[in-house]
């Protein structure tokens, strides 16, 4: 099994463990490997230590205020010492503040509320947001569509076959943000974008249910990529987190085999090939 999507401490929010700990979990459930997020710091660093334990583990950067936002600077550092994926916003995108969804600066009372979106929603971000692009291309890197909107995701996926961009993966897409729909979500798949589903949707997303999140499973056909986006300490260990929607998603009559797979070869492919 490989996790694409785990979160560990130090963090701005409590973790069930350092990423010492998140690693032993792994290797004691017998895990391939995973990558390891964080919303405000780039993992890249943490993730080379990690990653000296003979698994492997992978990093990237998220672009939200810490950042820079959409920032080619910051993407260009992580890219070149080892990062493998670029969150596009998650915690600072525009759809994060329209839901009320926690951010750094409700912690942080001193800091502004700007957010931030690619075209469509900001036209203006495209200079930046192309040469963010650009590098992704060049390292051969995964794109991650974070929190943003529908059809900023479209603009995305669209950019990103022009720049020769070979793995794009939507960040939960079914999530409170951007909360599309299963036929949406499938057009994004036929466009070739992989499609995360998270054990954390199952487990805290407000009306979430396995029978909807089996629907996504179905639109995402084989581009099924199955995560934990755990770490929380009110969560299941990481590893057991991915094996429950596994088990949760197989309940609804999917293919186990192909569940599996969407839990291990498929992002594995999209992140290590």
């Amino acid at each position: 099994m490989f996790d694409c999507h785990v979160h560990a401490a130090p963090d701005i929010v409590p973790r069930i463990g350092d990423d010492a700990d998140v690693l032993d979990a792994y290797r004691s459930d017998g895990f391939h490997g995973f990558v390891l997020k964080g919303h405000y710091e780039s993992t890249v660093g943490r993730a080379r230590a990690l990653s000296r334990g003979g698994m492997p583990v992978l990093g990237g950067i998220t672009l939200n205020q810490a950042a820079g936002g959409i920032n080619p600077a910051a993407v260009a550092a992580a890219l070149a010492a080892g990062g493998r994926v670029v969150w596009m916003p998650t915690a600072d995108a525009h759809t994060q503040e329209r839901a009320g969804l926690p951010r750094l600066c409700d912690r942080e009372r001193r800091l502004d509320r700007r957010v931030f979106a690619v075209p469509p929603v900001d036209p203006d971000a495209q200079t930046a947001a192309d040469l963010v692009l650009a590098l992704i291309a060049d390292h051969d890197a995964v794109l991650a569509t974070g929190h943003l909107s529908g059809p900023e995701c479209a603009w995305l996926l669209d950019r990103a076959r022009r720049f020769g961009i070979r793995r794009v993966l939507l960040t939960h897409p079914s999530y409170t943000v951007p909360a599309l729909t299963p036929a949406e979500i499938a057009e994004l798949a036929e466009a070739g974008a992989h499609v995360e589903i998270t054990a954390y949707q199952l487990l805290h997303q407000p009306g979430c249910t396995a029978a909807a999140l089996a629907a996504v499973a179905r639109a995402a056909g084989d581009r099924l990529v199955l995560s934990s986006d755990a770490g929380q300490p009110d969560s299941p260990p990481p590893p057991q987190a991915l094996l429950r929607l596994v088990d949760e998603l197989a309940g609804q009559g999917l293919d186990r085999g192909a569940l599996e797979a969407a839990a291990s070869t498929v992002p594995a492919r999209l992140f290590l090939a």
